[in-house]
């Protein structure tokens, strides 16, 4: 009896000490061969594998690849999660990372409407460089060379939003209570009930490539 008690209290330390980490196992989003697990909501070519990674370049208007998982209808939820990719972009290109989004649009040129975006950019076009949390903590001068491979990190963890880039916080982000956003970004915040993951394909003249892309959950 006595021995089934003590057996009873390391299992309680050890899976005490595994949810007080904040972090579970990793997972591959991608194969690094295929889109298996993948889905774009508009002009499918625009979204190849080459050479190991996801090539996204839209050849019309804005594209997202989604993260559908096993989904035959819908997508993967993600709620509380890391999320990590290694990055690069041809120069001059446009893309981003989406989070707690989903497949509704809110204009012409189908942009998202829900969720917040992980801004990748070195094109002169647009003021928001590669890290900002776009329009809602924009960074006017991008850390890294987008040329070459670097790594993004995500966090979501109730309200709190970090983006890294290589290991260092650029955004350090809480959502308030009390949200309130312009008329064309109100779908701009996070979904209590977690939303999908999403590369964009920005434009024809716009390349990015994504590999090694992972997540793991958090409490």
């Amino acid at each position: 009896m006595r021995l089934g008690i003590y057996v009873l209290l390391l299992l309680t330390v050890v899976f005490t000490a595994h949810f007080a980490s904040g972090q579970g196992q990793w997972r591959q989003l991608f194969d690094g061969k295929s889109l298996k697990g993948w889905k774009a909501n508009f002009y499918p070519e625009s979204c190849v594998v080459v050479d190991g990674a996801i090539r996204v370049r839209s050849v019309k208007d804005r594209v997202h690849l989604f993260y559908v998982g096993d989904q035959t209808e819908g997508f993967e939820r993600f709620k509380n999660f890391e999320l990590e990719a290694t990055v690069r972009g041809d120069p001059g290109s446009n893309s981003g990372i989406f989070f707690h989004t989903d497949f509704a649009v809110r204009d012409e040129l189908k942009h998202l409407a829900n969720g917040y975006e992980v801004q990748l950019n070195s094109s002169p076009n647009d003021r928001r460089k590669t890290g900002s949390l776009y329009a809602v903590v924009d960074l006017d001068k991008s850390p890294v060379d987008e040329t070459n491979w670097f790594k993004v990190n995500v966090t979501v963890k109730g309200k709190q939003i970090v983006v890294r880039l290589n290991g260092q916080v650029v955004v350090d982000y809480t959502e308030p209570d009390q949200l309130v956003r312009p008329p064309d970004r109100v779908g701009r915040k996070l979904n209590p009930a977690g939303g999908a993951i999403a590369l964009q394909a920005h434009d024809p003249d716009s390349t990015f490539y994504f590999k090694d892309i992972r997540i793991r959950s958090l409490p």
